[in-house]
């Protein structure tokens, strides 16, 4: 039988360095698994730049978008655990069924890239947006939040509290639960632990919120821009570094009485910060590695300095089982526990290029687009 669409609108990437261009679109209605969702606010993420660059090979044209918060208005068959009317937030998607997914690890799924990344269409071929009858690359993280609506696989829909402001909470989806799953799920930092985090963009200060709430004594934060820094002292950094004005590795060894840093999480993407957080590792440390540069990127490392224990760790999405994480961030933001709007900045739908030129220019830390 033939699925009801939904006419909405849409903001398209024609093609790589297009800017978005807001069109009419028709979505194909759920399918099983899937749910029907009336957008009410979106993150904007470096990563939907990059994307939308041309740097991935995501299929153009095509709609982005990857931390949506919304209402359910209609769920496909099989979906038990949403109905119209819930509040969700948006995240990735994973196929539930792989090893890292039955171990609770699903941003290691083994299908990730295609159902996220670069496929562009749901796991069996076929598309969920379409132009003037003519497909377009969508299903971008399970979702295309770039939309009024979108067609959101089930493993992307997290149901949340209908009292806290969604526009409020949609950057939980990728760049907040990255930084704080950085420090939760992978640093778990000790009772007088260093925790350095480079970069005081999104992720980073997520990282430093996140840090916050643990028993780590210091929490240093790394940036280029003077009032980033004063925004991560208020969110939780016990001390700043200015890079513009200090050396990295003379100041970290200053301020950790020549010990090295116990964690590190490198959020820049930048290969010559990266071996720096590993040169200032102390014994047994780690680095976490969130910032992705191009790929094929490489960067050097003094082999012999990994020896005292150090580790280096990639990773994609804070290594989030977003069914319990972002439910818990949920009610931090509501508590007042995770001050997130002070990174926000919100765009009407319509401005999502000036959004997108904010961020690039450092303007805006966090854009989230509403409708």
């Amino acid at each position: 039988m033939t699925r009801r669409t939904t006419p909405t609108r849409a903001a398209v990437v024609e093609s790589g360095g297009a800017p978005f261009t807001l069109c009419d679109v028709e979505l194909d209605g759920p399918g099983p698994g899937e749910a029907l969702v009336r957008m009410a606010a979106t993150g904007l993420c470096h990563t939907d730049l990059g994307v939308a660059s041309g740097g991935l090979p995501f299929p153009l044209p095509g709609v982005l978008g990857h931390e949506g918060a919304g209402v359910v208005e209609a769920v496909g068959p099989d979906v038990t655990d949403v109905a119209p009317g819930d509040h969700v937030v948006l995240s990735f998607t994973s196929c539930g069924g792989c090893r890292n997914c039955r171990e609770g690890h699903p941003a290691y799924c083994a299908t990730w890239l295609p159902l996220n990344l670069i496929g562009g269409r749901r796991a069996d071929g076929t598309s969920t947006i379409s132009r003037d009858g003519t497909p377009l690359g969508g299903h971008f993280f399970g979702q295309s939040s770039f939309a009024a609506h979108a067609v959101v696989d089930r493993r992307s829909l997290v149901k949340v509290d209908p009292e806290v402001p969604l526009t409020s909470i949609a950057p939980l989806g990728c760049g907040v639960q990255t930084g704080v799953g950085a420090v939760w799920n992978v640093l778990k930092p000790r009772a007088g632990s260093t925790l350095v985090v480079l970069g005081a963009g999104a992720v980073g200060l997520s990282a430093v919120m996140a840090a916050a709430l643990t028993p780590a004594a210091r929490i240093i934060a790394v940036d280029r821009f003077a009032e980033r820094l004063a925004l991560a002292e208020e969110l939780g950094a016990t001390h700043t570094v200015d890079a513009t004005q200090a050396d990295l590795g003379d100041a970290l060894a200053l301020l950790t009485g020549g010990q090295g840093a116990d964690a590190v999480v490198e959020t820049t993407g930048n290969v010559a910060v990266l071996r720096q957080g590993a040169d200032a590792l102390a014994a047994r440390g780690t680095l976490v590695v969130v910032g992705a540069p191009p790929f094929g990127t490489e960067v050097a490392l003094d082999v012999n300095g990994l020896l005292p224990g150090k580790r280096i760790v990639g990773l994609t999405l804070g290594d989030s089982e977003t069914q319990t994480l972002i439910p818990a961030l949920v009610q931090l933001v509501k508590e007042g526990r995770l001050p997130l709007h002070r990174l926000i900045s919100t765009y009407p739908f319509a401005d999502i290029d000036r959004a997108a030129r904010d961020m690039s220019a450092g303007k805006t830390i966090k854009p989230v687009l509403t409708f």
